[in-house]
Protein backbone atom coordinates (compact mmCIF):
# COMPACT_ATOMS: atom_id res chain seq x y z
CA UNK A 1 0.00 0.00 0.00
CA UNK A 2 1.17 3.56 -0.67
CA UNK A 3 2.17 5.57 2.39
CA UNK A 4 1.28 9.23 2.92
CA UNK A 5 3.29 11.83 4.82
CA UNK A 6 0.65 14.51 5.54
CA UNK A 7 1.31 18.24 5.87
CA UNK A 8 -1.60 20.29 7.19
CA UNK A 9 -1.25 23.92 6.10
CA UNK A 10 -3.59 26.89 6.47
CA UNK A 11 -5.12 28.04 3.20
CA UNK A 12 -5.28 27.35 -0.51
CA UNK A 13 -2.34 25.45 -2.03
CA UNK A 14 -1.62 27.07 -5.42
CA UNK A 15 1.21 24.74 -6.40
CA UNK A 16 2.90 21.60 -5.10
CA UNK A 17 5.96 20.07 -6.75
CA UNK A 18 9.41 18.60 -6.17
CA UNK A 19 12.46 20.83 -6.53
CA UNK A 20 15.14 18.21 -7.06
CA UNK A 21 13.89 15.75 -4.42
CA UNK A 22 12.48 18.29 -1.96
CA UNK A 23 8.67 18.77 -1.78
CA UNK A 24 7.63 22.43 -2.15
CA UNK A 25 4.17 23.86 -1.46
CA UNK A 26 3.21 27.40 -2.56
CA UNK A 27 0.21 28.86 -0.75
CA UNK A 28 -2.09 31.72 -1.76
CA UNK A 29 -1.12 33.65 1.39
CA UNK A 30 2.37 34.11 -0.10
CA UNK A 31 4.27 31.50 1.88
CA UNK A 32 6.35 28.72 0.34
CA UNK A 33 6.76 25.57 2.45
CA UNK A 34 9.24 22.76 1.94
CA UNK A 35 9.84 19.39 3.57
CA UNK A 36 13.62 19.15 3.94
CA UNK A 37 14.61 17.45 7.17
CA UNK A 38 11.55 18.99 8.75
CA UNK A 39 8.93 21.55 7.75
CA UNK A 40 10.44 24.88 6.71
CA UNK A 41 8.71 28.08 5.58
CA UNK A 42 9.76 31.09 3.47
CA UNK A 43 7.74 34.32 3.41
CA UNK A 44 7.75 35.24 -0.29
CA UNK A 45 4.75 37.35 -1.36
CA UNK A 46 1.92 39.44 -0.04
CA UNK A 47 -0.54 37.19 -1.86
CA UNK A 48 0.72 34.50 -4.26
CA UNK A 49 -0.99 33.86 -7.60
CA UNK A 50 1.26 31.67 -9.76
CA UNK A 51 4.13 29.23 -9.32
CA UNK A 52 6.26 27.30 -11.84
CA UNK A 53 9.48 25.31 -11.80
CA UNK A 54 12.57 27.24 -12.87
CA UNK A 55 14.14 26.17 -16.15
CA UNK A 56 17.18 24.68 -14.38
CA UNK A 57 14.96 22.79 -11.92
CA UNK A 58 16.72 24.30 -8.90
CA UNK A 59 14.11 26.76 -7.62
CA UNK A 60 10.43 27.63 -7.51
CA UNK A 61 9.43 30.77 -9.43
CA UNK A 62 6.42 32.66 -8.12
CA UNK A 63 4.37 35.74 -9.00
CA UNK A 64 2.15 37.63 -6.61
CA UNK A 65 -0.38 40.33 -5.87
CA UNK A 66 2.58 42.49 -4.77
CA UNK A 67 3.85 42.81 -8.37
CA UNK A 68 6.96 40.76 -7.62
CA UNK A 69 8.47 37.79 -9.43
CA UNK A 70 10.64 35.76 -7.06
CA UNK A 71 12.61 32.54 -6.88
CA UNK A 72 12.82 30.35 -3.79
CA UNK A 73 15.80 27.99 -3.73
CA UNK A 74 16.42 24.66 -2.06
CA UNK A 75 17.90 26.50 0.91
CA UNK A 76 14.78 28.65 1.27
CA UNK A 77 16.53 31.80 0.10
CA UNK A 78 14.14 34.18 -1.67
CA UNK A 79 15.42 36.34 -4.54
CA UNK A 80 13.38 39.10 -6.18
CA UNK A 81 13.85 38.80 -9.95
CA UNK A 82 11.53 41.56 -11.10
CA UNK A 83 8.95 43.99 -9.75
CA UNK A 84 6.00 45.80 -11.34
CA UNK A 85 4.60 48.25 -8.77
CA UNK A 86 0.82 48.18 -8.26
CA UNK A 87 0.31 45.19 -10.60
CA UNK A 88 -0.73 41.59 -10.02
CA UNK A 89 1.43 38.91 -11.66
CA UNK A 90 -1.24 36.63 -13.09
CA UNK A 91 0.80 34.45 -15.50
CA UNK A 92 4.28 32.94 -15.38
CA UNK A 93 6.54 30.76 -17.57
CA UNK A 94 10.23 29.83 -17.71
CA UNK A 95 12.61 28.44 -20.35
CA UNK A 96 16.38 28.51 -20.73
CA UNK A 97 17.50 31.54 -18.80
CA UNK A 98 14.33 33.49 -19.60
CA UNK A 99 11.28 34.14 -17.44
CA UNK A 100 7.99 35.47 -18.81
CA UNK A 101 5.29 37.03 -16.66
CA UNK A 102 1.98 38.68 -17.39
CA UNK A 103 -0.13 41.41 -15.85
CA UNK A 104 -3.06 43.20 -17.45
CA UNK A 105 -2.61 43.54 -21.20
CA UNK A 106 1.15 43.03 -21.22
CA UNK A 107 3.62 40.18 -21.03
CA UNK A 108 7.23 40.79 -20.04
CA UNK A 109 10.27 38.64 -20.78
CA UNK A 110 13.20 38.82 -18.37
CA UNK A 111 16.15 37.45 -20.38
CA UNK A 112 19.20 35.63 -19.08
CA UNK A 113 21.31 38.77 -19.66
CA UNK A 114 19.03 40.76 -17.35
CA UNK A 115 17.15 42.75 -20.00
CA UNK A 116 13.40 43.21 -19.59
CA UNK A 117 11.19 43.47 -22.67
CA UNK A 118 7.48 44.28 -22.69
CA UNK A 119 4.97 42.88 -25.21
CA UNK A 120 1.69 44.80 -25.18
CA UNK A 121 -1.62 43.32 -26.40
CA UNK A 122 -5.05 44.74 -27.14
CA UNK A 123 -6.67 42.48 -24.54
CA UNK A 124 -5.41 40.97 -21.29
CA UNK A 125 -2.56 38.45 -21.42
CA UNK A 126 -4.15 35.51 -19.61
CA UNK A 127 -1.71 32.62 -19.99
CA UNK A 128 1.94 32.18 -21.00
CA UNK A 129 4.04 29.27 -22.28
CA UNK A 130 7.46 28.90 -23.87
CA UNK A 131 7.97 26.47 -26.75
CA UNK A 132 10.06 23.39 -25.91
CA UNK A 133 12.69 24.47 -28.47
CA UNK A 134 13.73 27.99 -29.29
CA UNK A 135 12.75 31.10 -27.37
CA UNK A 136 9.17 31.38 -28.65
CA UNK A 137 6.52 32.69 -26.27
CA UNK A 138 2.79 31.98 -26.57
CA UNK A 139 0.38 34.46 -24.99
CA UNK A 140 -3.22 33.29 -24.50
CA UNK A 141 -5.67 36.19 -24.91
CA UNK A 142 -9.21 37.01 -25.92
CA UNK A 143 -9.95 35.53 -29.39
CA UNK A 144 -6.77 33.49 -29.67
CA UNK A 145 -3.03 33.28 -29.05
CA UNK A 146 -0.12 35.56 -30.00
CA UNK A 147 3.29 33.97 -30.66
CA UNK A 148 6.36 36.15 -30.02
CA UNK A 149 10.08 35.63 -30.62
CA UNK A 150 11.47 37.66 -27.68
CA UNK A 151 15.10 37.43 -28.84
CA UNK A 152 14.34 39.05 -32.23
CA UNK A 153 12.35 41.95 -33.59
CA UNK A 154 10.29 39.78 -35.95
CA UNK A 155 6.54 40.36 -36.11
CA UNK A 156 4.37 38.14 -33.90
CA UNK A 157 2.21 35.35 -35.29
CA UNK A 158 -1.52 35.54 -34.51
CA UNK A 159 -3.63 32.39 -34.05
CA UNK A 160 -7.29 33.35 -33.99
CA UNK A 161 -10.33 31.62 -32.50
CA UNK A 162 -13.26 33.49 -31.00
CA UNK A 163 -13.64 33.32 -27.22
CA UNK A 164 -11.56 33.85 -24.10
CA UNK A 165 -8.38 31.73 -23.98
CA UNK A 166 -7.08 31.60 -20.41
CA UNK A 167 -4.07 29.26 -20.43
CA UNK A 168 -1.80 27.78 -23.08
CA UNK A 169 0.67 24.92 -23.54
CA UNK A 170 2.90 23.57 -26.34
CA UNK A 171 3.10 19.84 -27.02
CA UNK A 172 6.53 18.41 -26.07
CA UNK A 173 7.31 17.73 -29.76
CA UNK A 174 6.46 21.36 -30.66
CA UNK A 175 3.80 20.28 -33.20
CA UNK A 176 0.69 21.48 -31.40
CA UNK A 177 -0.46 24.39 -29.28
CA UNK A 178 -3.43 23.96 -26.94
CA UNK A 179 -5.43 26.50 -24.93
CA UNK A 180 -8.05 26.13 -22.23
CA UNK A 181 -11.00 28.46 -22.67
CA UNK A 182 -13.37 30.37 -20.44
CA UNK A 183 -16.10 28.17 -21.90
CA UNK A 184 -15.81 24.49 -20.98
CA UNK A 185 -13.52 23.52 -23.86
CA UNK A 186 -9.98 23.25 -25.16
CA UNK A 187 -8.85 24.65 -28.48
CA UNK A 188 -5.78 23.61 -30.41
CA UNK A 189 -3.74 24.49 -33.45
CA UNK A 190 -1.38 22.33 -35.49
CA UNK A 191 1.54 24.73 -35.75
CA UNK A 192 2.77 23.72 -39.21
CA UNK A 193 -0.45 24.92 -40.89
CA UNK A 194 -2.53 26.52 -38.06
CA UNK A 195 -5.24 23.88 -38.48
CA UNK A 196 -7.86 24.10 -35.74
CA UNK A 197 -8.67 21.40 -33.20
CA UNK A 198 -11.74 21.54 -30.96
CA UNK A 199 -11.91 19.50 -27.77
CA UNK A 200 -15.33 19.94 -26.17
CA UNK A 201 -17.86 18.15 -23.95
CA UNK A 202 -16.51 19.20 -20.55
CA UNK A 203 -19.07 19.95 -17.81
CA UNK A 204 -16.55 22.31 -16.12
CA UNK A 205 -13.57 24.47 -17.03
CA UNK A 206 -10.24 22.74 -17.62
CA UNK A 207 -7.86 24.05 -14.96
CA UNK A 208 -5.25 21.29 -14.93
CA UNK A 209 -3.50 19.41 -17.72
CA UNK A 210 -0.42 17.26 -18.17
CA UNK A 211 1.42 15.70 -21.14
CA UNK A 212 2.34 12.03 -20.99
CA UNK A 213 6.01 11.07 -20.92
CA UNK A 214 6.42 10.90 -24.71
CA UNK A 215 3.84 13.56 -25.48
CA UNK A 216 1.39 11.09 -27.03
CA UNK A 217 -1.43 12.02 -24.64
CA UNK A 218 -2.76 15.17 -22.96
CA UNK A 219 -4.56 14.45 -19.68
CA UNK A 220 -7.04 17.07 -18.46
CA UNK A 221 -9.36 17.90 -15.56
CA UNK A 222 -12.85 19.41 -15.77
CA UNK A 223 -15.03 16.27 -15.84
CA UNK A 224 -15.98 13.33 -13.54
CA UNK A 225 -13.06 11.46 -15.20
CA UNK A 226 -9.61 12.44 -16.42
CA UNK A 227 -10.16 13.21 -20.11
CA UNK A 228 -7.04 12.10 -22.02
CA UNK A 229 -6.68 13.23 -25.65
CA UNK A 230 -4.52 11.34 -28.16
CA UNK A 231 -1.81 13.42 -29.87
CA UNK A 232 0.38 10.72 -31.43
CA UNK A 233 -0.95 11.06 -35.01
CA UNK A 234 -0.33 13.92 -37.41
CA UNK A 235 -3.88 15.27 -36.86
CA UNK A 236 -3.69 15.14 -33.07
CA UNK A 237 -7.05 14.34 -31.44
CA UNK A 238 -9.18 15.22 -34.48
CA UNK A 239 -11.68 12.46 -35.23
CA UNK A 240 -10.57 10.44 -32.21
CA UNK A 241 -12.35 9.87 -28.91
CA UNK A 242 -10.44 10.62 -25.71
CA UNK A 243 -9.77 8.11 -22.97
CA UNK A 244 -11.84 8.58 -19.81
CA UNK A 245 -9.87 7.41 -16.79
CA UNK A 246 -10.90 7.21 -13.14
CA UNK A 247 -14.59 7.93 -13.75
CA UNK A 248 -16.59 8.77 -10.62
CA UNK A 249 -20.23 9.72 -10.46
CA UNK A 250 -20.07 11.98 -7.43
CA UNK A 251 -16.81 13.95 -7.78
CA UNK A 252 -15.01 16.05 -10.40
CA UNK A 253 -11.38 15.71 -11.46
CA UNK A 254 -9.57 18.87 -10.33
CA UNK A 255 -5.88 18.03 -10.92
CA UNK A 256 -3.89 15.64 -13.12
CA UNK A 257 -0.20 14.71 -13.43
CA UNK A 258 1.24 12.22 -15.92
CA UNK A 259 3.99 9.90 -14.69
CA UNK A 260 7.55 10.82 -15.81
CA UNK A 261 8.39 7.31 -17.03
CA UNK A 262 5.25 5.20 -17.57
CA UNK A 263 1.98 5.93 -19.34
CA UNK A 264 -0.07 6.39 -16.20
CA UNK A 265 -1.68 9.50 -14.72
CA UNK A 266 -2.30 10.62 -11.15
CA UNK A 267 -5.81 12.03 -10.74
CA UNK A 268 -6.96 14.34 -7.95
CA UNK A 269 -10.66 14.96 -7.23
CA UNK A 270 -12.88 17.63 -5.75
CA UNK A 271 -13.36 15.54 -2.59
CA UNK A 272 -9.62 15.15 -2.01
CA UNK A 273 -9.30 11.61 -3.31
CA UNK A 274 -6.26 10.65 -5.44
CA UNK A 275 -5.80 7.60 -7.66
CA UNK A 276 -3.55 6.54 -10.53
CA UNK A 277 -4.86 5.07 -13.78
CA UNK A 278 -3.03 3.34 -16.62
CA UNK A 279 -3.71 4.37 -20.22
CA UNK A 280 -3.43 0.93 -21.79
CA UNK A 281 -6.01 -0.99 -19.74
CA UNK A 282 -7.55 1.78 -17.56
CA UNK A 283 -6.55 -0.11 -14.40
CA UNK A 284 -6.85 2.06 -11.27
CA UNK A 285 -5.02 2.11 -7.94
CA UNK A 286 -6.25 4.22 -5.01
CA UNK A 287 -3.51 6.38 -3.48
CA UNK A 288 -5.49 8.58 -1.08
CA UNK A 289 -9.00 8.46 0.31
CA UNK A 290 -11.16 11.62 0.27
CA UNK A 291 -9.78 14.39 2.47
CA UNK A 292 -10.19 18.07 3.25
CA UNK A 293 -10.75 20.25 0.18
CA UNK A 294 -10.39 19.68 -3.55
CA UNK A 295 -6.98 18.59 -4.85
CA UNK A 296 -5.56 21.81 -6.34
CA UNK A 297 -2.02 20.70 -7.22
CA UNK A 298 -0.31 17.38 -7.91
CA UNK A 299 3.13 16.44 -9.29
CA UNK A 300 5.55 13.48 -9.46
CA UNK A 301 9.21 13.41 -8.54
CA UNK A 302 11.74 12.62 -11.30
CA UNK A 303 11.84 8.89 -10.45
CA UNK A 304 8.05 8.52 -10.43
CA UNK A 305 8.17 6.95 -6.96
CA UNK A 306 6.68 9.85 -5.02
CA UNK A 307 3.73 12.17 -5.58
CA UNK A 308 3.29 15.57 -3.94
CA UNK A 309 -0.19 17.08 -3.57
CA UNK A 310 -2.01 20.06 -2.14
CA UNK A 311 -5.66 21.01 -1.69
CA UNK A 312 -7.61 24.25 -1.71
CA UNK A 313 -8.05 23.79 2.06
CA UNK A 314 -4.32 23.35 2.77
CA UNK A 315 -4.51 19.56 3.10
CA UNK A 316 -1.10 18.67 1.61
CA UNK A 317 1.34 15.79 1.64
CA UNK A 318 3.61 13.32 -0.12
CA UNK A 319 2.58 9.86 -1.31
CA UNK A 320 5.26 7.17 -1.61
CA UNK A 321 3.97 4.54 -4.03
CA UNK A 322 6.93 2.17 -3.45
CA UNK A 323 6.07 1.55 0.19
Amino acid sequence: MPTIAPLDLAGHCVDARFIRDVPFFALADGTVHRLDNGHKTSEVHDGLLRAVLSADGKSLLTGGEDGRVCSTGLDGEVKELSKLPRKWITALAAAGGAIAFGSGRSAWVHSADGTLREFAHERSAEGLAFAPKGLRLAVARYNGVTLHWPATNSAPTELEWKGAHVSVVFSPDNRFLVTSMQENALHGWRLEDSRHMRMTGYPNKVKSWSWSVKGKWLATSGAPAAIVWPFAGKDGPMGKAPLELGTRGDSLVTAVACHPIEEIVAIGYSDGMILVARFTDQKEVLLRRPGKGAVSAINWDASGHRLVFGSDAGDCGVVDITA
